[in-house]
């Protein structure tokens, strides 16, 4: 976590950040509640019963009110407008309605509990009326002043999140502490839910019954409010018990909730009122005056106001809910007893490593001191809402660095209290200046999420602050809210890929927000030496010593046993089925238990796998009580999955990294891990998720049968003992920096003698090169960039393209989920069983035009896996590289991909092959970044001499250097592919159409058009990969290609076109190495027999023009570049080929 100290002439990052200083989200105050009070209990008030009563709801204890909707504004006192006509009776019929909405409104406004839905107050209001309320007079009402009032169809999950957790808060607290939020996490249902008399699978306060809370989920409902105005928060007056604003010392007063003085509501219903009575005179003397009847001219201009549902996209269907099993224990184990109950367990056979089992004692807290003063009203928000009497010893010195102007990094362990360092300093900033602007940055949409409940919470018990817009600003904040929020809000919570394509682009619109923008907080995995140069700042402290206290905690590295645990021949098992056997085992015990896995089809797997062992040992009443959370998900879903966990009513989570940020959901007693995930540090945080209650907790790395795995099963000390991997920025490389200074230059044109600073020294070279120059010295992004340079530059593996899984089970007709197009062609197709929540469900049509697959739900025990063809061709060429000390060259460019889907098969969950299906799939074609290499023609000449297969051997050669990637770019195996050979093709007898260019090719499988990056970085040291790839031929002891050398565990065909002698002779000839011909084996070999040949001598790709191609390491050669367009027609062929 990092905290920028910005201000207007401060100095910043030379990528990216330089475009920032070069350069909100939406405050959505939740209704107040006060406990015991609910929509029944206000329907019967017997001081509600008239208009005349309107001051007589009384006050109330609740906390601050909170609004949804529009952001607040400040509205001057109404001027009244008198009206040329009598008003007509319809009109006075509305101005009664309206007078009982805004005193039912105010009322409920006071009222945590409740929730202003129009089936809610809609019998309160007509007692008031004497009439029946319907939708069109609210609709007309809202006609009248649709600045202050919002009648819309919003989304009850919603609702319900929020007065959920405010129904948390009062119910455990009591005594001095009642009324208070504390800063300790959310009850499990284990110790009584959120009542504190629920368990797992009650109906509770908010449920009728099991089947009411599956019809529930993602029902809207008619939600009515008042946008205008806020009721202010008072405290009660120790000595006269009057409602008084909150001005006083902590010491005098009992730090309650607030409450809200009759004047005061009284004054504000009074205030709408007027408004509404101007609104209809104004109205009425327009229909005088263009001569219009003034209730038809109503009745058409309110039609756009009568609400309407959106359309469904429900969440998936969860099994209905089921009661906390008698056998599982509410309270469990010491984690101790239940280690030595899973080594007592007579399937355990020794899966705990040697040396594999480490105890970290627990953390006593060490505090530290302010050197500067708090307001008492910040200090009074941190009592109320977190309980905050102290400082640990790392938030002291941090926030004191950022008082005293520093740029601060802090770097320590998961659940130290962090984002108390990024909270405090923003709070009190905007204390001293109103116009103040802070931006935190984060990775995933959850933590944001989670992230801007907690600040919120605080500022509520702000005078003054309670009613600024504090809000997000993502891929899900809907349109019409985003100018409201860049123009109002004071702090706003994005994510990189909002900043790049939607923020920083728009530089003029968001200028306001930037030129008063302060803080900007930003999660980044390294700390000082990262941080300096991502930003470009030097005046950085680095806080890495922890002062958070924390519980004993137990690691385990749990390896996979072999399929005959007596016999190493036999091969490693399943470790799927090793995780949902381990996962069971824990939560049948008692123990919470998340559990992460590095792809999201592990994920889906696992729980897959989860439910099939809990049904296996007839206990499918927890199936329920288990739920994955990854990337993919509607917006919905993962809203109610995160309250499910929040509140503790799972039992277990399988995630992706999506939930390895320090996401708020609850107690954790133990985190698994799928095989060792990207590096030590990922495996650190992912450890970090459990005991976050100061309890003892365990952590279990299971062993996959990756290389990587297996030496951290052999290797456990390294785990421990091994730094965390520094994350490199590399400045110098031209491909990165180039797309930068072309988004620095559409958002503010470039003057390199004053921009140098921030894009090095060369800068004015760079724009002379590759930009446009236009008047006085400034420089234009280039026309290729045009029109949104954003989108041709990737930042990480976003993908603009999606595909809409949609489940038509029983005619439901709902998004299950959004799949990126990288992913969609791999995994959905005709006939394909797809995963979700562990459910299968069958792919019934599949339109790649439409980007849509229809599912249907079905219980099937195997899954599919697709058989294809995939063509990878190079179509663009951005840049050359000439490999050091050799005459080949390396190009880099766009990449199309075409992929074929001829069939699949039927796999059970052994992995064994049932059946062979054909199907008849339009082509998907999609475009990425790649690298490519083409295969001298020597190297094929001497390959066709000695019989050895071409096919073969580029298969073998890309495998090669494609597994040793990850040792230059942090990535994951599957993150960069290739064109794999298909034996059915490649040994055929018969001449085949399908002839494939001698070339090695690598694209990246994620980020769309742009790609990931990683290809970027490859290609700036492909000649130290290929000699790395070639050392690793030679030096491998197998005969034929193995894992260890040119074999691909992830190969979709299997290895079954590998040649390791033309492996080497591809390599070599790249590299300018001597190839010994006599000593090559005389083919064909025993496992690629002769065949047609498949592959013919690769031709140049173009660049679109000669002067958009960026030539690296030619200094002084002169190098022949053909441009699109100029190429003969047999070249336009091949490349279509």
């Amino acid at each position: 976590m990092t905290s920028s100290h910005h201000s207007a002439d401060a100095t910043t990052d030379p990528l990216k950040t330089s475009r920032l200083k070069r350069k909100r989200a939406s405050t959505e105050p939740e209704a107040s509640i006060e406990p015991g009070h609910d929509a029944s209990a206000f329907a019967g008030n017997p001081s509600c019963d008239s208009q005349e009563s309107s001051g007589s709801c009384g006050p109330a204890t609740t906390g601050p009110k909170k609004r949804r909707g529009r952001p607040p504004k400040l509205v001057p006192e109404p001027t009244i407008v008198e009206s040329d006509i009598e008003w007509p009776a319809w009109f006075k019929e509305l101005d009664k309605t309206h007078r009982a909405l805004n005193l039912v409104y105010t009322f409920c406004s006071t009222r945590k509990h409740l929730a202003t839905t129009f089936e809610t107050i809609r019998s309160t209001v007509e007692s008031h009326t004497k009439r029946s309320l319907t939708i069109e007079d609210v609709a007309a009402i809202v006609a009248l002043r649709p600045e202050g009032i919002q009648f819309a169809y919003v989304d009850e999950l919603m609702l319900q999140l929020h007065a959920r957790g405010a129904e948390k808060d009062d119910t455990f607290k009591t005594g001095r502490y009642a009324g208070k939020s504390s800063q300790s996490f959310a009850p499990d249902a284990s110790v009584g839910g959120m009542t504190g008399f629920e368990v797992l699978g009650d109906a509770g306060p908010y449920r009728t019954g099991e089947d009411e809370q599956e019809s529930k989920s993602g029902r809207e409902v008619l939600y009515f409010e008042f946008i205008d105005e806020d009721l202010k928060r008072q405290v009660q007056d120790k000595k006269t018990g009057d409602p008084t604003k909150p001005t006083r010392r902590l010491r005098h007063e009992d730090v309650k909730m607030p409450v809200f003085s009759q004047k005061q509501m009284t004054a504000l219903i009074e205030k709408r009122n007027t408004k509404f009575a101007n609104a209809v005179n104004i109205f009425l003397n327009r229909c005088a005056a263009e001569s219009l009847d003034p209730e038809m001219a109503l009745r058409s201009e309110s039609e756009p106001f009568v609400p309407r549902p959106s359309t469904p996209r429900a969440p998936t269907p969860q099994p209905k809910p089921s009661t906390l099993p008698a056998s599982i224990p509410k309270e469990r184990k010491s984690i101790p007893e239940i280690v030595q109950e899973l080594k007592d367990s007579p399937w355990y056979t020794g899966q705990i490593v040697p040396d594999g089992h480490r105890v970290f004692e627990a953390q006593e807290p060490v505090y530290g001191y302010l050197n500067f003063l708090l307001s008492q009203d910040l200090v009074n928000a941190l009592y109320n809402t977190k309980g905050i009497t102290q400082f640990y010893a790392h938030q002291a010195d941090a926030i004191n660095a950022l008082h005293d102007g520093h740029h601060v990094v802090v770097s320590t362990s998961t659940s130290s209290g962090k984002s108390l360092i990024y909270q405090l300093p923003v709070i009190h900033a905007l204390e001293q200046d109103r116009n103040t602007r802070a931006m935190y940055i984060f990775p995933t949409k959850a933590l944001a999420q989670d992230q801007k409940r907690s600040l919120k919470e605080v500022m509520s018990f702000m005078p003054g602050l309670e009613e600024m817009l504090v809000e997000t600003f993502d891929g899900d904040t809907p349109m019409h809210d985003r100018n409201i929020i860049r123009d109002d809000a004071r702090i706003i919570f994005t994510n990189p890929d909002m900043l790049h394509i939607t923020i920083l682009p728009q530089e003029e619109r968001w200028r306001a927000f930037l030129q008063n923008l302060k803080y900007v907080v930003a999660t980044v995995a390294n700390p000082k030496e990262h941080f300096t140069t991502i930003f470009g700042v030097e005046n950085v402290k680095l806080i890495d010593f922890d002062g958070s206290p924390s519980g004993r905690k137990e690691f385990l590295c749990w390896n996979t046993p072999y399929k005959d645990p007596g016999d190493p021949s036999s091969g490693r098992g399943n470790a799927k089925f090793e995780c949902s056997r381990l996962f069971c085992e824990l939560i049948l015990r008692g123990v919470r238990v998340i559990a992460f896995c590095r792809v999201r089809e592990h994920c889906e797997k696992l729980v897959n796998a989860i439910k099939q062992e809990l049904e296996h040992r007839g206990r499918s009443e927890c199936i329920s009580r288990v739920m994955g959370y990854r990337g993919g998900y509607t917006a919905q879903d993962r809203r109610q999955i995160e309250t499910e966990m929040f509140e503790g009513k799972l039992m277990g989570i399988v995630a992706t990294t999506a939930l390895e940020l320090g996401v708020d959901i609850g107690t954790l007693d133990c985190v698994m891990t799928w095989g060792f995930p990207y590096t030590i540090a990922n495996l650190r945080q992912q450890s970090g998720r459990a005991g976050r209650r100061n309890r003892d907790s365990l952590s279990i790395l299971v062993g996959d049968s990756f290389a990587t795995d297996q030496y951290y099963m052999q290797n456990p000390d390294e785990l421990f003992t091994k730094p965390n991997c520094e994350l490199q920025v590399d400045l110098e490389n031209m491909l990165v920096k180039e797309g930068h200074i072309q988004c620095a230059a559409y958002e503010m044109p470039i003057l390199p003698a004053k921009d140098s600073k921030y894009f090095d020294d060369d800068l004015a070279t760079v724009c002379e090169e590759r930009l446009l120059k236009g008047d006085r010295g400034f420089y234009h992004c280039h026309d290729r960039f045009r029109p949104r340079p954003s989108q041709f530059v990737s930042i990480r593996d976003t993908e603009e393209d999606h595909f809409a899984i949609i489940d038509v089970t029983n005619n439901r007709n709902v998004v299950l989920e959004e799949l990126e197009a990288s992913r969609a062609t791999f995994t959905i197709y005709d006939g394909a069983i797809f995963l979700h929540q562990g459910n299968t469900y069958l792919v019934r049509d599949f339109n790649p035009d439409k980007k849509m697959a229809r599912v249907e739900k079905v219980k099937v025990d195997w899954t599919t896996e697709q058989r294809d063809y995939t063509d990878i061709d190079p179509v663009e060429t951005e840049a050359i590289r000439r490999i050091n000390g050799s005459k080949s060259l390396a190009y880099h460019g766009a990449i199309k991909i075409t992929q074929v889907v001829f069939g699949y098969f039927k796999v059970d969950k052994k992995n064994r092959i049932l059946d062979a299906i054909q199907v008849d799939n339009p082509p998907v074609i999609r475009y990425s970044k790649g690298t490519w290499l083409d295969v001298p023609r020597q190297a094929l000449e001497i390959l066709v001499s000695r019989r050895l297969h071409v096919g073969g051997a580029i298969h073998a050669a890309q495998h090669a250097i494609m597994s040793l990637m990850p040792n230059f770019v942090m990535s994951m195996p599957g993150d960069v592919r290739t064109e794999c050979k298909n034996h059915l093709k490649e040994f055929a007898r018969r001449e085949t159409q399908r002839k494939r260019p001698a070339r090695l090719t690598f694209y990246d499988a994620k980020g769309g058009a742009g790609g990931s990056g990683i290809n970027t970085k490859a290609f700036e040291f492909i000649d130290v990969l290929l000699r790395k790839a070639l050392g690793r031929v030679l030096a491998c002891q197998c005969r034929e290609g193995c894992i260890e050398c040119v074999c691909s565990e992830l190969c979709k065909e299997a290895n079954s076109v590998i040649s390791k002698a033309g492996a080497e002779v591809i390599l070599k000839s790249l590299l300018d190495e001597e190839i010994d011909v006599e000593s090559l084996p005389m083919g064909p070999e025993e496992t690629s027999p002769a065949g047609v040949e498949t592959v013919v001598l690769a031709k140049p790709v173009p660049p679109r023009n000669r002067k958009t191609v960026k030539i690296i390491g030619l200094a002084g050669e002169e190098i022949e570049i053909q441009v699109n367009g100029e190429q003969d027609d047999d070249d336009e062929e091949e490349n279509g080929s």
